[in-house]
Formats: C-alpha cells, structure tokens, sequence
C-alpha cells in the first residue's frame, strides 16, 4: 500500500531546510516507499529522494544508502555515481546530484533485447564496480547465505534437496573472498549517459559471494539470450568456484524473485512471469546439481 505522507511541496521545503539554496523542480516519480523531485542548487540539477515508508527495515535501508554515498565522497568508486550533496536519515531526505542519462531499460522484466552497445556498457560498468576494494569497514556483508536459505527453505521456496545442495556448494565457497556488488542490479537503475554508465540507488549495496549482479542482471534478462550467455561466461572464467558462487546467488535470486511476483491477485501477463522464473529455477536447480557432481 502506498505509503500517505508529505506532498511535494513539504518535501521540497523540508530538502530547503536540509539543503539551503535548494529549489523545486518537478515530480519525478513515486514509489511505495519513495517520493523523487528534480530541483537544483545554484546553478546545478540536483535529485531530492524522501522515504515514505519511515518502517524500520526501509529507514535502515535508506541510513545505508546516505552511508555509501558519504562513503563514495571519501573515496570515489571507478564508476560514475551522483555527487552527495546533503542528507538527514533522521527527516528521510537525501539530495544528490543529477546525472543526465536515461535508464538501461524502464521495466524490470525487459520486453526485448538491449541493444548490444548498452550491454557493453552495462557490462563493463558492473565489472569495474565489482572489482573495486572500499574503504575497509564501509560496507557490510549485504546477508548471511547459509541463514538465507535456510529462510527460504523455512518457507517452502527450496525443497528439501535444493537447501542441501546449496548448503554443500556454500561450505566448498567458504574461503572465498567476498565481492563488492551494487546488490540491485536492476536496468533503471543503470542510467546511460555520454560519458558512460552512472548506478544509482544504493540501498542494497555491500559485500557478496562473487557474481551477484550478474545473477540479478541473468533473472532479469530472459528476453536476452545473448546477454544472459554473455553473463554465463563471464561468471564462469575465474574457474568453478566462480562458478558455483554464480549458481548459489542465481539460485537465491530467482527464488526471491518469485516471491516478490507471487502476490495478490496474479494476471495474465503474471503468470507468464511466474512460469518463466519457476523454468529458470528448475535449469539452475540442475545446474546446481551438475557442479555438485563435478566436484
């Protein structure tokens, strides 16, 4: 349910009194758990975010995204992100910097292909980030993987056979060092611009088992192909620990995935969806159990 809570107009008053000199601009958009306005700064374009849905998890979430934009402030990632310019996580405003660009793709579930250029440059953006060493102690581990699929299994979205054979690749990863994701590798939150890729929309950043926005940018790319079998081969040229870890995060990110779509009344083109990502989790589920048998 969308949240009720300021309108535009106290929001833009309340980013005035966090950020002096700010002016309104526009509605951008709204979400359940977030109202965005345009507006600028002196003479530059600015982004005011405010979290509506002030419940504990979407507040933690949203103090974690002001803590890696101050973060990137101390020390810039290689890739292109907006520039902070002022935040309260206690109000819920966050106002940064305007990246002029338009999104990778506005649906979550592309339609169609991308064009190969945006791919390269989707690609190559995610590769640079996850290769990238913060600040020690800036990000935290994003969740515990054991923990994870014990949940899921709890919940009955892995049976009994697939929560052992995850649990039998995740005790192989062990010692496996963690990689630094976006951890919400979605396509509108990839947005192209002349200078290259900007990631947007941090809340979900942290450490993971390697390949984790690949697996997401895989579960959302099943009209691609090419692109999903670019990604196959990507996270699988560090070897079959790279591989498994690829599996694992395929695996739990399809699952969460269901989760999200199986809710309320499903239409047509829901079920569609749903069919897809069951198909999905059942040629994981078998590669999954390939790796195991190849150990």
């Amino acid at each position: 349910m969308l949240q009720q809570g300021p309108g535009p107009e106290a929001v833009a008053a309340l980013a005035a009194r966090v950020c002096p000199g700010f002016t309104a601009g526009a509605v951008l958009r709204r979400t359940p758990r977030s109202l965005l306005l345009s507006g600028s700064v002196g003479r530059g374009p600015v982004v005011v975010k405010y979290l509506t849905d002030p419940s504990p998890h979407w507040l933690q979430r949203f103090r974690h995204e002001v803590n890696a934009y101050r973060t990137f402030t101390r020390q810039r990632p290689p890739v292109r992100v907006p520039r902070l310019i002022a935040a309260d996580p206690e109000r819920r405003i966050l106002v940064m910097e305007h990246v002029a660009g338009r999104p990778a793709a506005n649906e979550r579930h592309p339609g169609t292909a991308l064009a190969r250029t945006d791919v390269r440059a989707v690609l190559h953006t995610f590769a640079t980030l996850n290769r990238w060493k913060p600040p020690p102690g800036s990000f935290p581990l994003a969740f515990d993987y054991p923990a994870r699929v014990d949940r899921y299994h709890k919940l009955g979205l892995l049976t009994d056979r697939d929560a052992g054979d995850l649990a039998q690749l995740l005790r192989g990863l062990s010692r496996v060092p963690a990689q630094f994701c976006h951890g919400d590798a979605v396509l509108s939150n990839v947005l192209l611009t002349a200078q290259g890729a900007a990631l947007v929309d941090w809340e979900s950043s942290g450490y993971h088992l390697p390949g984790y926005d690949l697996a997401v940018l895989w579960t959302l790319l099943a009209r691609d192909p090419m692109t999903r079998r670019q990604l196959i081969q990507t996270a699988q040229q560090s070897g079959s620990l790279s591989r498994d870890a690829f599996l694992v995060n395929l695996m739990l990110v399809l699952v969460r995935e269901i989760r999200l779509n199986d809710v309320g009344p499903v239409g047509e083109e829901q079920r569609r969806l749903l069919r897809r990502l069951h198909d999905d989790c059942g040629m994981v589920r078998r590669a999954v159990r390939a790796a195991i048998g190849t150990r």
